[in-house]
C-alpha cells in the first residue's frame, strides 16, 4: 500500500495553508518526516492521501534576531541549530538538546517544528525550550497568533494545534542577558541514540551569589512537557549550593509524574537518575550564568 499518493511542495505560508485546505484528504503537512515517515511505515499513523513538504517555506527558515528575541524558524534543520552562533550564545541548553536527537542523518533534516509538534513529553527539544521560555508563533486561515510553548499540549502525542487548519511558523526565545545561563542534559539507552529514558533542562538567572530566578524542565515529568515550579520556587532567593539544590530536587520530586515505559525504563529507575542528573544540569545552568555579555 502506497504511504501516500501525492507530495505538494509549498514555497510560502500562503501555498501551504491553501495545499493543506484544498489538496485530496487525508492531508498531513511534513518537513524532515524522520518521525512521520517511520510511524506511516510501521502503522502508527493512518495512510495519507497528501503530504503537504514545508521546508521551501521561507517564513520557516528564518533563523536571526528579532527585536529583543531570537526566532527560530520551524523548519530550520537541527544540525544548522547546533552551529549556528545566535543560538550558541542566547539559547545553549537548545544547542545541547538538539545535538543529542538522532544521529547525525536524522539531525541534517528533522527539524524543531517537528520535534514540537509531535508532542511528545520527553522531546528534547520541546523540553529545552520550555526551560528557555520559548513563544512559539502559529499561523491558520484565521492569521497569525502566538502562545507559550507549554500551551501547544493536551497529552502524549496530542498537540493542541488544529490539524491540516495550523502550522507553527517558529519560536521566540527570548536573549540571553548577562547573569543568565541555561543547559540541558538527558540520560538515554546505551544501544540507541533515540529514546531518552530522562531529560532535564534547566535555566538560571543569577543575582551576585543568589538565584534570582529559575526555569526547570523536565520529560517524561507529566502526560505533557513539564515545569518543576515549585523546585524553581525552592531556588529563588538562595545561594547556588548544593543545599539548595537538595531543596529544590526534594520539591521536584514531591510533584513529578514518572511514568514506566517498557522500551524506557520504570518510574522508580527515573526516580533513581533525577538526583545526579538534575544536579549537573542545575550546577552547569548557574555557572554558565556567571556570563557578562559581550
Amino acid at each position: 500500500m502506497n504511504l501516500w499518493e501525492e507530495y505538494v511542495v509549498a514555497t510560502s505560508l500562503a501555498d501551504a495553508l491553501d495545499a493543506l485546505a484544498t489538496a485530496a484528504p487525508p492531508v498531513m503537512p511534513i518537513a524532515g518526516g524522520t518521525d512521520l515517515l517511520l510511524d506511516l511505515e510501521q502503522g502508527r499513523h493512518p495512510p495519507q492521501r497528501t503530504l503537504v513538504d514545508l521546508t521551501r517555506v521561507v517564513e520557516l527558515t528564518a533563523l536571526e534576531l528579532r527585536g529583543d528575541s531570537l526566532f527560530v524558524g520551524a523548519a530550520v534543520p537541527l544540525t544548522r541549530i547546533t552551529r549556528d552562533p545566535l543560538v550558541v550564545q542566547h539559547a545553549p541548553a537548545l544547542v545541547e538538546a538538539c545535538r543529542l536527537i538522532g544521529g547525525p542523518q536524522v539531525r541534517n533534516v528533522a527539524t524543531l517544528g517537528g520535534n514540537v509538534a509531535h508532542a511528545l513529553p520527553a522531546a528534547d527539544g520541546t523540553i529545552s525550550l520550555l526551560a528557555l521560555d520559548a513563544v512559539a508563533e502559529i499561523v491558520s486561515a484565521n492569521g497569525v497568533s502566538s502562545k507559550p510553548i507549554g500551551e501547544l499540549f493536551l497529552g502524549p502525542g496530542k498537540s493542541t494545534l488544529r490539524a491540516g487548519e495550523e502550522l507553527i511558523i517558529g519560536f521566540y526565545i527570548p536573549l540571553r542577558k548577562a547573569d543568565e545561563g541555561s543547559s540541558f542534559r538527558r540520560i538515554m539507552r546505551p544501544q540507541g541514540v533515540a529514546l531518552p529514558i530522562i531529560n532535564l533542562a534547566v535555566w538560571m538567572h543569577r543575582e551576585g551569589d543568589r538565584v534570582g530566578a529559575a526555569r526547570i524542565a523536565v520529560g517524561p515529568g507529566a502526560p505533557i512537557p513539564w515545569r518543576a515550579n515549585a523546585a524553581e520556587n525552592a531556588l529563588v532567593g538562595n545561594p547556588g549550593s548544593d543545599e539548595a539544590l537538595a531543596r529544590a530536587l526534594s520539591e521536584l520530586l514531591g510533584d513529578v509524574q514518572f511514568r514506566s515505559s517498557p522500551r524506557r525504563a520504570t518510574s522508580e529507575y527515573r526516580r533513581y537518575l533525577v538526583e545526579p542528573l538534575f544536579n549537573e544540569t542545575a550546577k552547569a545552568a548557574w555557572n554558565a550564568a556567571a556570563w557578562k555579555g559581550n
